[in-house]
């Protein structure tokens, strides 16, 4: 039989995801059904799929608020962002003076700046969604400044020599070399996102699974709660995955060596 006429083999690579998780559910129920843990302290995973089923509807909807500020929140850090990092790539001047300043204000943490932003909006959907964008802002600034800073002194004495400005060496060398930069970040920027809506959603929001896990707390109904970080980890990997397949998609060019191996 030829190697065209073989059957192929499982894709390990690719089932490996879902046999590890399966296999940390199945050792998490063991080990609470082991040791008798109170579902208050550690649910097993069929009691935090019993809260599933049973508070669906409301779970739905809770999901969908975060998911809606989320994305939001991330748009807008996508949008901001890649036009700050621009900007402050285009200058050194401009990155020294901009740089320290961005640091200072991304040390600042998010947590206290939601309730300014209550004062200032009030309780709701809103501060989310400035939460959201906030903590992923930084990240893709970072990065697309970082790709456009970083360009070869050697290329730009070049380009200089042939005769290009400012402006030709940023649109033909430094914004294509900054985008698999900023196509890299997004997938950190996008983690970061939900994690600011969530905060946001448990301080200040009657709306959305941080809001809805706060509520679940002070029930002590804790499987509730990890029903609530479980639909979290779902939508964090569902557009961590959409944003590495943006990113293959948009920069598959620099990666030639790794696609070439796949």
């Amino acid at each position: 039989m030829s190697a065209q006429e073989k059957k192929p083999g499982l894709n390990w690579i690719k089932l490996a995801p879902w046999i590890y998780t399966l296999g940390l559910f199945l050792i998490w129920e063991v080990g609470v059904r082991l040791f008798d843990i109170r579902p208050t302290i550690l649910p097993a995973p069929s009691a935090i799929a019993g809260a599933l089923y049973q508070y669906w509807p409301a779970i739905q909807r809770h999901s969908i608020q975060t998911l809606f500020t989320t994305t939001l929140g991330f748009g807008l850090a996508v949008v901001g962002g890649l036009a700050l990092g621009l900007l402050v790539g285009w200058s050194r001047v401009i990155y020294a003076g901009l740089y320290p300043l961005m640091v200072g204000f991304n040390a600042i943490p998010k947590v206290a700046v939601v309730p300014i932003l209550v004062i200032w909006f009030g309780i709701g959907t809103i501060p989310a969604v400035l939460t959201a964008f906030l903590i992923a802002f930084f990240p893709i600034v970072v990065n697309v400044a970082t790709g456009l800073a970083t360009i070869e002194p050697e290329t730009e004495d070049v380009l200089r020599a042939l005769g290009a400005k400012k402006i030709d060496i940023m649109l033909k060398v430094g914004i294509p070399r900054s985008m698999p930069y900023f196509f890299g970040s997004l997938k950190i920027a996008i983690t970061l996102a939900f994690v600011g809506s969530v905060i946001s959603e448990t301080i200040a929001a009657n709306s959305g699974l941080g809001y809805m896990m706060s509520a679940a707390q002070s029930q002590f109904n804790v499987p509730l709660v990890f029903a609530g970080l479980i639909m979290l980890a779902i939508e964090g990997i569902v557009m961590y995955a959409l944003m590495a397949w943006v990113e293959k998609r948009m920069t598959g060019w620099a990666h030639r060596s790794q696609l070439a191996n796949g």
